[in-house]
């Protein structure tokens, strides 16, 4: 019954997509305008000095790394030393929590840099998120806003480098050394090192962890991360292993991470729920058909399975993609449902949120104007992907209250910013949706009957992290 309502409403909705809009240069070239927001908060003389001086900190932190540990392998990355545009979001470099640095060897024997963050006070044990970079320009600074509103929302968070990015290795060991390489167009990295990074989130002091056999040749590298570990370079387990609810874990993932974590939170059982940031994908891990997928796992086929659609996923996309250039005509209003729309047709809850204005680099906070934004999209990102593993991770009855808000309709800081004092956040091109719990909504932007205002003020990932504990 679920599935057929989905159904009916997905066609009902395709129905409407048919009506033709008439294109209007001067609402895109507003539209478009809203890719420079962002800049507001680094283009000032202050956070440029502030930028710099964070920069120069990471980047003499990653010489004292490589010189500590000569074996790592991570200089020739694009954001190897963390420095301008690579050092993310720079005001929140020094977390008020608790942020414990990780080392662990992935299962092709590349040491893979990461994380683990939670706030200092909360309930003794607390449910887990993993978050996987985009690729190429994408190190784990970029995404710390977004761990730093979780980590104080009340989740243990992992955040770390795939493969051949930011300070993990470029290279595996020995026969495999050429295993996920280039990461790129491997894939492997951001699939196989989801599940790598879900397994040293759930290692302890007791079940240390140990990386499962390479892909390529089945070959054990649990020799390097047990010497690493007894030679205090590599973590054990997982620092703050006390702290996670082992029953509650969820996965998010920008870019090539939002294709793994979309085939990952299926296939593994661990996993509870799943968010993708531009774009939800689908549980089948092979690429093909301009899907971003990974290379085979001969030594574990299992690996790349194709997986019934089960747990709750929600995407979330932009108006621009990762090269953001102007529309010059109307854009299909259902373009980026896709995937969402297969999960309806499952009976999955589910939704797709399309940011106003947004590019792809939205969900990555890149402080260069060369990788133009949103003001709001971050909180944005932030507020939706906290309340969907609240949810359906947390298990937090209030949770849906949030998702169904309107006040991304009526967003007073968004309005402030917008060339029209438009507070609504949805883009007007593309069809934002929620499916969960019964209540279809196919057009957020207009909003839809059951969904209500949030009377909890202005919100911010910013001041959210930045808070005391």
């Amino acid at each position: 019954m679920r599935a057929g309502a989905a159904v009916l409403a997905v066609v009902s909705c395709m129905a409407m997509a048919g009506k033709a809009f008439a294109f209007d240069p001067v609402a895109e070239t507003k539209n478009f305008s809203k890719t420079t927001e962002r800049a507001a908060i680094y283009g000032t003389p202050q956070a440029q000095l502030q930028l710099r001086q964070v920069g120069t900190e990471n980047e003499l932190a990653a010489l004292q790394a490589q010189a500590n540990d000569p074996e790592r392998s991570f200089f020739a990355n694009l954001c190897a030393r963390g420095e301008d545009g690579c050092a993310g979001e720079f005001r929140l470099q020094h977390f008020n929590g608790l942020v414990e640095p990780v080392l662990f060897t992935a299962r092709n024997g590349a040491t893979l840099s990461g994380h683990v963050w939670a706030s200092r006070s909360g309930p003794a044990t607390r449910p887990g998120v993993v978050i996987t970079n985009g690729s190429v320009q994408a190190d784990e600074q970029m995404y710390w806003y977004a761990a730093q509103a979780l980590a104080k929302s009340g989740y243990v968070v992992l955040t770390f480098d795939p493969q051949g990015q930011g300070q993990s290795d470029v290279f595996g060991e020995g026969p495999d050394a050429q295993e996920g390489v280039p990461a790129q167009s491997d894939g492997r990295p951001f699939y196989d090192g989801t599940v790598d990074a879900l397994d040293f989130l759930f290692s302890t002091a007791a079940h240390p962890y140990a990386p499962r056999p390479s892909c390529e040749t089945g070959t054990s590298h649990a020799p390097k991360q047990d010497r690493r570990a007894a030679a205090g370079l590599n973590a054990a387990y997982n620092p703050l292993w006390q702290l996670l609810d082992r029953d509650r874990v969820g996965i998010a993932g920008h870019s090539y991470g939002a294709a793994g974590v979309s085939y990952v939170g299926q296939w593994d059982p661990r996993v509870k729920a799943i968010v993708a940031w531009d774009n939800l994908g689908p549980a089948e891990p092979t690429s093909g058909g301009g899907r971003l997928g990974a290379q085979p796992c001969p030594a574990n086929p299992d690996a790349r399975r194709p997986v019934p659609l089960t747990k709750p996923a929600l995407g979330m996309s932009a108006d621009y993609g990762l090269v953001a250039t102007p529309n010059t005509s109307e854009p299909g209003p259902l373009a980026k449902s896709t995937q969402s729309f297969e999960y309806s047709r499952a009976g999955v809850d589910t939704g797709e949120l399309i940011i106003r204005g947004g590019t792809h680099e939205d969900f990555s906070f890149i402080p260069n104007p060369a990788f133009g934004a949103t003001l709001r999209g971050a909180d944005m990102i932030a507020w939706y992907t906290t309340a969907w593993f609240d949810k359906y991770v947390k298990g937090d009855p209030a949770a849906g209250a949030r998702l169904l808000t309107t006040r991304w309709r009526d967003d007073a800081e968004e309005a402030a910013v917008d060339p029209d004092g438009d507070g609504n956040t949805f883009s007007f091109y593309y069809r934002s949706r929620l499916d969960i719990d019964g209540f279809t909504c196919e057009d957020l932007r207009t909003g839809c009957p059951g969904m209500a205002p949030d009377d909890g003020g202005p919100y911010s990932y910013y001041d959210l992290a930045t808070a005391p504990d």
